[in-house]
C-alpha cells in the first residue's frame, strides 16, 4: 500500500509532486531530459514569443493586439499574418513591437456543446523565424456576485453562463516520455464524447505540453489551470519565490493565449493542508501568514502576465483572500466534497449539498478484468492477492469499496463480479451527485468529477483506465452529462422528473416514462412531447407519492428521451440499496453483425456492461434493457476479431 508523499520534503522540490507517489500513482521519480532538445541560430534578431490580446467593442467587434517580444536591433522586418490579413512593420529599438488588427464580425470560440470552435491563423516571421498560433476569439468572465444564496461561481463565455461538466486531469503516464500526440488526443477527445466541456489540471501534476491545450481548444474544452501547488505546506522565503516566479510567468505567458483556459487557480487543497498536519493546527496564525504571502505573490506573477482572466487563490476556495472551510460550505466558491468516499456516508450525502461549484468529488472503482489481465497473473486473481493489493494506492481502498458491496448489493459471486459491481458501485456514487446537482441548476453551475486518468494499471477514481479502456462511469458520464438531461427527483410528496437544457437553443424533447415491475409488467406509462428554453431547468412529470409509494418495492421508474436526433435513458430505484429489491434474474441474447451487437432480454436487465479484451469502445454500455425490446450497441474500434473472441457481457441481476 502507498500514498501520497513517499519522499520526504517534496513540498520544496520544484518537481512533479506526484512523482512521488500519491493514492493512486506509483512512486516513480523520473530524471533527465524527455522532450526535444534544439539549438536556435540566429542572423541579427531573435524572435523570442508573441503574446495576443483581445480587446472586445459594445458594436461585437474585436480588436486583436499582437505583442512580438524579441531581441533585435531596430529596422527588422516583421511579418504579421492574421485572419487572412498580412501587415509588415520594422522592430522597434525596444524588445516589444505591437501591432493590432480589428475582426468586425468574429467567428465565436464557444465550449463543447454550446457551439462551433473556429480558430484564426496567426503567424509572425521575423528575420527568418516563424512562431504560429492559432487563436479562439471569446470573451470570458468568472461572475462570483453576491446573492441571495452566498456568491455564484459562474463561468461565462461569449456573455451566456455555461455549466461546467467534466472531470480532473492526472498526467496520463508515470513515464513523461511515453506520453505521446495520439495519447492527449484519444483521453481529450473521450472527455469530449462524454459530453465534458472542462477539464481541470489538478496541481499535483504537471503544466502540461501544448498539444493538450491545442487540442482542447479545437475541441472545446476549458481548462481549469492549477498552478503546480497541492497538498502541502509551502515555504514563503524569499528564495523559494525567487524559484518559482520565472517557472509561473514562464506558464502564463506560454498557455495565456490559448482559448481554451477558464481559470488560473493558486493550488491544490493547500489551503485544507493548513488543518492536516500537527504543527500547522497547533500555530494556525503563523502558516496562514505564510500561506498568504505565497499566494498573494503568485497572485501578482499570474496577473501581471494575464490580466484578462481570474485568479483563483486556491481549489477549494471561498473566494479571494477567503482562506475559511471551503470544504464544508456549499453557499459560494468551489468545493471539494468526499464525505461518500473518505467519511463512509451513504450515497444520498451528494443530496445534502448544494454546491456553487463542485471541483472534486468521487469514488473508487476495481479495473476491469480486461485491465487486470494487463497486470495480474491469474493464479493472484483475487482483490486481497500481493500483486492486486500492489496496484492499490490507496490503504483503505479496497476495504471501502468493499464495505460498500455490502451496503448496497448482494455480495457478488467471483473475482470477475466483484470488478463489474464496483464499477457499478462507482458509477452510481457519482451519478447521484451530478444528476442532484443538475436538477437545481443554476444555483449549481460546475461539476468535476475525481478523476477522468490513470498514470498507470490501477485501482483507482478514474472513469478511463490507463489502456484508454472505458469504466462504467464514462458512459454514465456520457449521458449525464449531456447538453439536455432528465434527471428522477424524489421531493416530500412525489416523484418528479426535470427537464434541463444547457444549449443555447430552444429544445424538443420527445420520450415516455415507464414504471415497470421487476418482471416486466407495466405498472404505468407517460408520453413526453416536452420544449425547454435555452438555458432552462423545469418540472415536466410528477407522480404523487400517494400513487406508487405502497408498491414501491414492485418496480422502478424507467425514462427514454430524443433529443436532437439523439436518444438516451435513465433510471430510479425507491431504494438505493438495491440488495433489497426484488430484482428478477435476466436471460440476455446476443447477437452479433459485423460491429453492430444487438441485446435482448427476457426480463428488465440493469447495469448491463460490453467487455471486450481489445482496444476500442461501445456506443453505449451500463445501461438498463427492458424487457423483449432489442437493443442495439455498435462496437467503436478495428479489433472485431478479439471483439468476436473475447465479448463479456454482464448485467446485475446475474453478478451474485
Amino acid at each position: 500500500m502507498g500514498s501520497n508523499n513517499q519522499i520526504p520534503h517534496m513540498n520544496l522540490l520544484r518537481k512533479t509532486q506526484c512523482h512521488s507517489g500519491w493514492d493512486w500513482g506509483i512512486c516513480l521519480l523520473v530524471s533527465g531530459i524527455y522532450d526535444d532538445v534544439f539549438i536556435s541560430v540566429v542572423n541579427q534578431a531573435s524572435l523570442e514569443r508573441v503574446s495576443t490580446e483581445q480587446i472586445w467593442k459594445q458594436d461585437g467587434s474585436v480588436d486583436v493586439v499582437v505583442q512580438i517580444y524579441h531581441q533585435a536591433v531596430s529596422g527588422v522586418e516583421i511579418s504579421i499574418g492574421f485572419d487572412e490579413v498580412e501587415k509588415r512593420i520594422t522592430s522597434t529599438d525596444g524588445e516589444v513591437t505591437s501591432v493590432s488588427f480589428t475582426v468586425e464580425t468574429p467567428k465565436l470560440w464557444w465550449p463543447a456543446g454550446y457551439g462551433e470552435q473556429p480558430l484564426y491563423d496567426l503567424n509572425v516571421t521575423m528575420d527568418g523565424q516563424t512562431i504560429n498560433k492559432r487563436l479562439g476569439l471569446r470573451k470570458l468572465e468568472l461572475n462570483n456576485a453576491e446573492d441571495d444564496i452566498g456568491s455564484a461561481m459562474e463561468f461565462r463565455i461569449n456573455d451566456f453562463p455555461i455549466t461546467a461538466r467534466g472531470a480532473n486531469w492526472i498526467p496520463m503516464d508515470a513515464m513523461p516520455a511515453r506520453e505521446s500526440k495520439t495519447r492527449y488526443e484519444s483521453l481529450l477527445g473521450d472527455a469530449v464524447a462524454a459530453n465534458m466541456n472542462m477539464i481541470r489540471v489538478w496541481g499535483g501534476g504537471q503544466y502540461e505540453a501544448d498539444i493538450f491545450y491545442q487540442t482542447c481548444d479545437e475541441l472545446g474544452l476549458l481548462v481549469w489551470q492549477d498552478l503546480m501547488f497541492a497538498c502541502s505546506l509551502y515555504p514563503s522565503t524569499q528564495t523559494f519565490i525567487d524559484d518559482v516566479e520565472p517557472e509561473v510567468r514562464y506558464q502564463v505567458q506560454r498557455l495565456k493565449d490559448y482559448a481554451c483556459i477558464a481559470l488560473w487557480c493558486g493550488d491544490n487543497e493547500v489551503i485544507g493542508a493548513l488543518y492536516w498536519y500537527e504543527e500547522s493546527r497547533n500555530s494556525r496564525d503563523r502558516y496562514v501568514v505564510n500561506y498568504d504571502r505565497l499566494n498573494r505573490k503568485l497572485a501578482d506573477f499570474v496577473t501581471q502576465e494575464d490580466p484578462s482572466r481570474k485568479f483563483w487563490s486556491s481549489s477549494p476556495c471561498n473566494g479571494e483572500l477567503d482562506y475559511g472551510d471551503s470544504w464544508h460550505d456549499d453557499a459560494r466558491g468551489d468545493m471539494h466534497f468526499w464525505e461518500a468516499w473518505h467519511s463512509g456516508a451513504s450515497f444520498n450525502a451528494y443530496h445534502s449539498i448544494k454546491p456553487r461549484f463542485c471541483s472534486e468529488f468521487g469514488f473508487q472503482s476495481w479495473p476491469s478484468l480486461s485491465e487486470v489481465k494487463t497486470f495480474v497473473p491469474q493464479e493472484d486473481w483475487n482483490v486481497t492477492s500481493p500483486t492486486f493489493e500492489g496496484h492499490q494506492k490507496n490503504a483503505s481502498g479496497n476495504s471501502i469499496i468493499t464495505e460498500m458491496f455490502t451496503r448496497y448489493f448482494r455480495f457478488p459471486a467471483s473475482f470477475e463480479q466483484m470488478l463489474y459491481l464496483s464499477q457499478v458501485q462507482q458509477s452510481i456514487a457519482i451519478k447521484t451527485g451530478c444528476e442532484y446537482w443538475r436538477s437545481i441548476s443554476p444555483i449549481c453551475r460546475g461539476m468535476l468529477y475525481w478523476q477522468l486518468n490513470d498514470n498507470w494499471p490501477v485501482s483507482s477514481w478514474s472513469s478511463i483506465e490507463y489502456s484508454g479502456r472505458w469504466k462504467q462511469l464514462h458512459y454514465h458520464a456520457r449521458r449525464v452529462f449531456a447538453p439536455t438531461y432528465v434527471p428522477f427527483v424524489e421531493t416530500d410528496d412525489a416523484l418528479t422528473l426535470r427537464l434541463v437544457n444547457n444549449r443555447r437553443t430552444q429544445e424538443k424533447v420527445t420520450g415516455e416514462v415507464v414504471w415497470m415491475s421487476w418482471n416486466g409488467e407495466s405498472l404505468g406509462n407517460w408520453n413526453l412531447n416536452l420544449d425547454i428554453a435555452p438555458d432552462e431547468n423545469q418540472e415536466v412529470w410528477s407522480l404523487n407519492k400517494s400513487q406508487w409509494q405502497t408498491r414501491a418495492d414492485q418496480g422502478f421508474f424507467f425514462v427514454r428521451f430524443e433529443s436532437q436526433g439523439e436518444w438516451s435513458q435513465n433510471i430510479w430505484f425507491a431504494k438505493p440499496e438495491v440488495k433489497q429489491l426484488a430484482i428478477s434474474k435476466a436471460k440476455i441474447q446476443v447477437d452479433i453483425d459485423g460491429s453492430a451487437i444487438i441485446l435482448t432480454a427476457d426480463k428488465p436487465a440493469f447495469f448491463v456492461h460490453l467487455e471486450h479484451d481489445g482496444s476500442g469502445r461501445f456506443s453505449d454500455s451500463s445501461f438498463t434493457l427492458l424487457p423483449n425490446e432489442p437493443y442495439q450497441v455498435n462496437y467503436i474500434g478495428e479489433e472485431l476479431e478479439t471483439l468476436l473472441s473475447t465479448l463479456r457481457v454482464y448485467d446485475l441481476s446475474n453478478s451474485y
